[in-house]
């Protein structure tokens, strides 16, 4: 049987919205009936299955838990690109940075912790270690981590390789591909690394944004943007509550533009539209 025609059941399609909800805070609307179907069609094909409640049955029963991050991983959708809503580079440059640096500066603690939550393929990830490393006025000396997390295993693969294809770095400076990227050749042609002075900066992590954080010393400044638009309100406050606890005081959270926290119980002060603090 061709896997791609079998029907998803609005009783199948509810368990598994109920599932992904349950295990990483997605809301899998009744728009979403249609993506989840044609996703896991594929892993049913793969596995040689006949229906999507053998498919439920398959990942309840996966008792190691590898199944079910393949699930997510399949229904998870990454769009990003470098420098994605440049307004918060600007606001790092311009603003973050500079208050922050002269804070470190004066109790000698050369420290930076940023937390890209969300990073998806790592754009994200390597435009915020490329603004740092632009924006700090001595580099020398200070201690910067990027920790950089995403549910999908798939895309922190695309990652951590740090090839990207020249259409996806096409709008970056001349200067800045100079200065951060290498261009490939062979079997790379048209391909651009980004340089190991870059990546050092940032480690990634496998993470569900509902599981225990990997971290216990608040960051300096998240990146939690474009996430809170799968979650329902409930969830989108639990997650708001977790990333002001995981900041340090006068920490910034960027959202993304197509976000906002309007209706959601929180304790930041807001700076600007997608901008608060701690």
């Amino acid at each position: 049987m061709n896997s791609w025609s079998i029907e998803l059941s609005e009783k199948e399609f509810q368990a598994f919205s109920d599932l992904v909800h349950q295990k990483a805070g997605i809301n899998l609307h009744s728009g979403k009936k249609q993506l989840v179907r044609a996703r896991l069609a594929t892993r049913i094909r793969s596995l040689k299955l006949g229906t999507f409640s053998q498919y439920y049955d398959y990942v309840i029963n996966d008792h190691k838990g590898d199944e079910l991050v393949l699930l997510l991983d399949s229904i998870s959708t990454n769009l990003t690109q470098f420098f994605r809503e440049p307004k918060h580079f600007d606001f790092m440059a311009e603003k973050f940075l500079p208050e922050l640096a002269a804070a470190r500066l004066k109790s000698d603690q050369r420290q930076i912790r940023v937390w890209s939550a969300g990073c998806s393929t790592g754009e994200e990830p390597y435009s915020i270690a490329i603004t740092l490393l632009d924006n700090l006025s001595s580099f020398t000396g200070w201690d910067i981590k990027i920790l950089a997390t995403d549910l999908s295993t798939r895309v922190l693969g695309v990652a951590r390789q740090a090839v990207y294809a020249e259409e996806r770095v096409r709008d970056i400076p001349a200067a800045t591909m100079r200065k951060y990227f290498q261009a490939g050749r062979g079997d790379w042609s048209g391909c651009f690394k980004v340089k190991d002075a870059v990546k050092k900066l940032v480690v990634f992590r496998r993470l569900n944004l509902m599981d225990p954080l990997p971290f216990s010393n608040p960051m300096d400044l998240i990146f939690c943007r474009n996430v809170m638009i799968y979650f329902d309100k409930k969830t989108q406050g639990e997650l708001v509550d977790r990333l002001y606890q995981s900041l340090a005081k006068d920490g910034y959270l960027f959202i993304g533009h197509s976000e906002s926290l309007t209706g959601v119980k929180h304790s930041f002060k807001y700076v600007q539209p997608t901008v608060y603090r701690k």
